[in-house]
């Protein structure tokens, strides 16, 4: 049973690989799950976060509330609902 919040490690991945991963793991989000955290990592560039900001905010993606920066530079979290 998923609980809470997933975090997803991104780290050596290129743009699409990680956009592949990260719709594999909403497609498979249960109910209990409020938050997905993407760890990507920020030294080797911001690719990876540009695509997540591209990609799921704006209200893109359905399952997706908003995207907010995590708590340190890279990290990004998808907030699917509100608690």
């Amino acid at each position: 049973m998923q609980t809470g919040i997933i975090e997803v490690d991104l780290h050596g991945m290129d743009v699409l690989k990680a956009k592949n991963e990260i719709y594999k793991v909403l497609r498979k989000a249960g109910k209990s799950v409020y938050r997905i955290r993407l760890i990507h990592g920020f030294h080797g560039g911001n690719a990876i976060k540009e695509m997540i900001d591209d990609e799921f905010g704006y209200s893109r993606e359905e399952k997706v509330l908003r995207v907010v920066p995590g708590w340190n530079p890279g990290i990004t979290e998808l907030i699917l609902r509100e608690l």
